[in-house]
């Protein structure tokens, strides 16, 4: 193997295990860079909740959005599309699920909030977008969510969204998979 062969050889090795090491770092660097612009729906989740509530806030709206991913058959929507709220006080919120199918499914929320710069100002204390969603066939659900905005959200942000969309995650055995993806096609 001559000279020039070589180095390409000993870059190569050392390049590979670089790259790898970059793309598996992407995904916490990720994570932070939305909790910090509030892109993508990643918002700050207090574990120290009771500083976070003053009594003196404003009044602003706060509108609901439910999105169902294509291949995601179930009821989705919030139980009411407007509140108004106060900030610096608690509310609670429930969107209504159904699970059209006759399968057991599984379901994960994904949130967005817009403005973007009104997500670093919404806390969410408890979301079942925080965890997995199991509902039998025909099974019907109110799902929570239990936020607050804080006072310091900025005077010209008079209304704030909360999206969430749904996506199917069930795991499908080879069987299930192939009748799924060919539901989705007709």
């Amino acid at each position: 193997m001559n000279k020039g062969a070589k180095k390409t050889l000993i870059k190569l090795i050392v390049a590979v295990p670089l790259m790898f090491a970059f793309g598996f770092a992407l995904v916490p660097l990720y994570d932070v860079f939305c909790e910090v612009t509030g892109l993508n729906g990643k918002v700050f989740q207090s574990e120290h909740s009771d500083e976070l509530v003053v009594e003196d806030g404003r009044q602003i709206s706060l509108q609901f959005i439910s999105t169902n991913n294509e291949n995601m058959p179930w009821t989705f929507e919030p139980s009411d599309q407007v509140m108004d709220i106060q900030t610096g006080k608690y509310h609670t919120a429930t969107f209504y699920v159904k699970n059209t199918t006759d399968k057991t499914m599984t379901a994960q929320a994904v949130p967005s909030v817009a403005p973007s710069n009104a997500a670093e100002h919404l806390k969410k204390l408890e979301c079942f977008c925080f965890e997995q969603q199991e509902l039998k066939p025909g099974e019907e659900a109110l799902l929570p969510v239990k936020l607050l905005v804080s006072n310091e959200l900025p005077s010209n942000i008079k209304n704030i969204i909360l999206s969430y969309t749904i996506f199917d995650i069930t795991e499908y055995n080879d069987d299930e998979k192939l009748a799924h993806h060919q539901m989705d096609m007709e």
